[in-house]
C-alpha cells in the first residue's frame, strides 16, 4: 500500500475504534449502574442497552446513499457530532427515559456504510481488501477493548464518565476526519461498496442471504441478552464492577484461543464448525438455565462464558465474510448495507426481549428462551448451502465499444466467470471470478 493508502486505512480505522468504543464501554457495566437512575425497571434497561441498535438498523442504509450524493465526509462528520450529542444527553440524564434518549440518538450516527465507502475512494482496486482488513480487525479489537476499558472507566467516574468519555472521542474521531483522512472523490464503483434501492429487494429475497442475515440478527440478540445478566451475576458471585474487567480478560484470551482451532477446522468443514459456534453458544445459556441463581462457582461461569465467546467470535468473523462471498456481483453494498441493519437490529431485540422477559416471567424463562432460539438457529443454519471461494474484480469500461450485452456475452465465454453485473451508469463490469482459473488479462481484453 502506498503512503495515502495507509493513512486511510488507519485514519479510517481510528474513527471506528473511536465510535465502537461508545457503543460498547457500557454493555459490560449498564445493567448495575442503571439501578440509581429514576424509573429504573429490568425492560427499561434492555432498552437502554440496545436502543441505539434500533436507530442503527434504520439509518444504516440510508445514511450510506446519502454519502453518495452530498459527499463522505460530511456524512461521516454529522454521524459523528449527532453520536456526541447522544453522549452528553446520555451523560446528563439522571432517569431511564435520558439515558433511553441519549442511547437512541446515539445510534442515529449510523456512518459504517459512508466509512466503508470513503476506503474504497482512496484506494486502489488491489490493496482495497488489505485497507477493508485493518477497519474489520479495529472494530473486533474496539469491542475487546470496550469489555475491558468499560468497568474500569465506570468505577472511576461512573456510567456517565464513560459517556462523557464517549463524546470526547467523537469529537477527536471529527479531528481525524478533517484533518487525517485523504481528501477523494469517488473514483471507486460506488455499487459494490454502497447500498442501491434498486438492488434491496432481490438481496431479501436471496434464501442464502437471508439466512446469513436472520443468524448474525440471533448473533447480536443474544449476546445483548447475555450482557444484560452478566454484570449481576458476577456482582452476585462477589466480584466488583470496578474489578470485573480482571474476569473478562482472561476470558477473551480463551475464546481467541478457541477462535483460531475453529478457524482450522473451517478450512476443511465450514458449515460444521458454524453449526458448532451455534451450539457453543447455546450450551452457554443450559449452563445458565440449569443454574439460574449461579449456584455454580466463578470458574464453572468463566467456562460458560469462555465458550459462548468461541462460538461468538468465529460467527462474528465468518458470518460477513460469507456474505461478501454470497453476494451477486456488484451487489456487495447493497448485501452488507441489509446484513449490518439485521446486525444492529439483533440488538436492539436482546434488549428488548431480554427486558420484557424478565420483567413479566423470570431469567430461567429467559434462558430457555435463548436455547430454544439456539435450536431454532442450528436448524436454520443447516440449510445453507457451501460455496466455493470465489474473488471479486471490477473491470473499468472506459472508452468501451461494445454495448453492455456484447460485453456480458464477451465475459461469459471466459473460463473462471462465476458471475457477471455490468453498469452502464458507472462504465464498469463487476465479476466473481475461481481465482484459480480465472484470466485477467483476458478479461481485460475483452472488454476493451
Amino acid at each position: 500500500m502506498n503512503t495515502t493508502e495507509l493513512r486511510a486505512a488507519f485514519a479510517l480505522a481510528a474513527i471506528y475504534v473511536l465510535r465502537m468504543l461508545g457503543l460498547f464501554m457500557v454493555m459490560p457495566v449498564i445493567a448495575l449502574l442503571a439501578l440509581d437512575y429514576d424509573g429504573y425497571t429490568p425492560w427499561l434497561v434492555g432498552l437502554a442497552i440496545g436502543g441505539y441498535g434500533l436507530t442503527q438498523a434504520f439509518l444504516q442504509i440510508p445514511m450510506g446513499m446519502l454519502s453518495d450524493r452530498i459527499g463522505r465526509k460530511p456524512i461521516i462528520i454529522a454521524g459523528l457530532v449527532c453520536f456526541a450529542i447522544g453522549s452528553i444527553i446520555a451523560g446528563l440524564a439522571d432517569s431511564m427515559l435520558w439515558l433511553i434518549i441519549g442511547r437512541v440518538i446515539q445510534g442515529a450516527g449510523a456512518i459504517a456504510g459512508a466509512v466503508m465507502a470513503l476506503a474504497a475512494d482512496v484506494t486502489r482496486e488491489s490493496q482495497r481488501t488489505k485497507v477493508m482488513a485493518i477497519i474489520g480487525v479495529s472494530i473486533g479489537l474496539s469491542f475487546y477493548l470496550a469489555l475491558i476499558l468499560g468497568p474500569i472507566i465506570s468505577g472511576v467516574a461512573g456510567l456517565s464518565g464513560i459517556f462523557y468519555l464517549t463524546a470526547g472521542l467523537s469529537v477527536v474521531g471529527i479531528a481525524v476526519v478533517i484533518f487525517v483522512v485523504p481528501n477523494a472523490t469517488n473514483i471507486a464503483p460506488s455499487a459494490d461498496t454502497l447500498p442501491r434501492m434498486t438492488h434491496i429487494r432481490a438481496m431479501l429475497q436471496d434464501k442464502q442471504l437471508r439466512i446469513l442475515n436472520i443468524s448474525v440478527c440471533i448473533l447480536h440478540m443474544l449476546i445483548t441478552i447475555l450482557f444484560v445478566q452478566l454484570p449481576v451475576l458476577l456482582a452476585d458471585a462477589g466480584i466488583t464492577l470496578a474489578l470485573q474487567w480482571q474476569w473478562y480478560f482472561p476470558v477473551l484470551i480463551v475464546s481467541l484461543l478457541g477462535l483460531i482451532t475453529l478457524m482450522r477446522g473451517a478450512q476443511t468443514h465450514p458449515k460444521l464448525v458454524m453449526q458448532l459456534s451455534i451450539v457453543c453458544m447455546t450450551l452457554c445459556f443450559i449452563g445458565l438455565e440449569v443454574n439460574p441463581t449461579l449456584t455454580l462457582s466463578l470458574w464453572h461461569l468463566f467456562g460458560l462464558v469462555s465458550v459462548f465467546f468461541i462460538g461468538f467470535n468465529y460467527l462474528e468473523a465468518n458470518i460477513p465474510a460469507l456474505v461478501s462471498s454470497i453476494a451477486p456481483a456488484g451487489n456487495k453494498g447493497s448485501a452488507m448495507g441489509i446484513y449490518a441493519s439485521f446486525q444492529f437490529f439483533g440488538a436492539f431485540l436482546g434488549g428488548i426481549i431480554s427486558g420484557l422477559m424478565i420483567s413479566s416471567f423470570s431469567t430461567t424463562a429467559l434462558y430457555t428462551l435463548c436455547i430454544l432460539i439456539g435450536v431454532i438457529w442450528l436448524v436454520i443454519i443447516s440449510t445453507l448451502s457451501h460455496h466455493q471461494q470465489l474473488k471479486r474484480v471490477t473491470l473499468s469500461l472506459n472508452q468501451a465499444n461494445y454495448s453492455v450485452v456484447e460485453i456480458a456475452q464477451r465475459l461469459q465465454a471466459i473460463t473462471g466467470i462465476i458471475d457477471i453485473t455490468v453498469v452502464e451508469d458507472e462504465q464498469a463490469a463487476y465479476l466473481k471470478v475461481d481465482p484459480k482459473t480465472f484470466d485477467l488479462a483476458l478479461a481485460e481484453q475483452a472488454v476493451q
